[in-house]
C-alpha cells in the first residue's frame, strides 16, 4: 500500500502547500527570460495547468494499467510505475535549479502517470494475491493508502517541515522515498496467482 495507492494520495495533496512559491517562481522565470512579468491571469492559468495536468497523466497511466498488468504481470507492472515516478521527481526537483517552470509541468505529468498506474494495479494485485478470508481487508488498503498519502503530503507541506520557499523543490520530490522502498522490497513478493494461471498458463506457479 505504501508503494501503490499511497503515491496518488501524496501527489494530490503535496502540491497545495507550495502554491504561492511556484507562482512566484513562474513570475521570476518569465521576468528573466522576457524582461517583463506576466499578468496575474497568466500566472493563475499556468498554475492551474500545473495542478490539472496531473489528472491527464493519471488518465494515461490508468489507460495503460490493464495492458501492462497482462503483458508483464502485476508485480512487474507495479515496478514499472516507478519509472515515471522517478523521472517526474527528477524534473520537479531540478526545475528551480534549471530555471524552468515547464519542468514542473512535465514532472507533474509523469507523476500522474505513476499515480494512475499504481492505484489501478495496487487494487488488482492485492485482491488477486489475498487469501479468501482476508480479501476484503486487503482490498481496502487502497483507500487507506490514499488517505495516508494525503496526510503525509499535508504534513510535509507544513512550514515547520518542508513548506518553506527554500525547500519546495525537495517537497515535490517526496515520492522518491516510496518508489525506492518499492524497488527494494517488491521483487521479493510473489506474482499474482491469477496472472500465473490465466495469462502465463503456469499451473504449478499458481499453486
Amino acid at each position: 500500500g505504501i508503494t501503490g495507492a499511497f503515491q496518488y494520495g501524496l501527489q494530490v495533496s503535496i502540491i497545495n502547500s507550495p502554491a504561492e512559491y511556484i507562482k512566484s517562481f513562474i513570475n521570476e522565470t518569465c521576468l528573466k527570460r522576457y524582461g517583463s512579468s506576466p499578468s496575474a491571469e497568466v500566472i493563475t492559468l499556468m498554475w492551474s495547468f500545473i495542478v490539472s495536468i496531473y489528472s491527464i497523466g493519471g488518465l494515461l497511466g490508468s489507460s495503460s494499467a490493464g495492458y501492462l498488468s497482462v503483458r508483464f504481470g502485476r508485480k512487474k507492472a507495479m515496478l514499472f510505475a516507478n519509472l515515471p515516478a522517478l523521472l517526474g521527481a527528477a524534473l520537479l526537483g531540478l526545475s528551480r535549479l534549471c530555471g524552468s517552470f515547464e519542468m514542473i509541468i512535465a514532472g507533474r505529468l509523469f507523476s500522474g502517470m505513476c499515480g494512475g498506474l499504481a492505484l489501478n494495479i495496487h487494487i488488482m494485485y492485492a485482491g488477486e494475491c489475498a487469501p479468501r478470508k482476508i480479501r476484503g481487508l486487503i482490498a481496502i488498503t487502497a483507500s487507506t493508502s490514499i488517505a495516508a498519502g494525503k496526510f503525509v503530503g499535508f504534513a510535509l507541506g507544513l512550514r515547520e517541515v518542508l513548506g518553506v520557499e527554500a525547500l519546495w523543490p525537495i517537497l515535490l520530490t517526496a515520492n522518491v522515498i516510496p518508489s525506492l522502498i518499492q524497488l527494494l522490497t517488491l521483487p521479493f513478493f510473489p506474482d499474482s496467482p491469477r496472472y500465473l494461471l490465466i495469462d502465463k498458463k503456469d499451473k504449478e506457479g499458481c499453486i
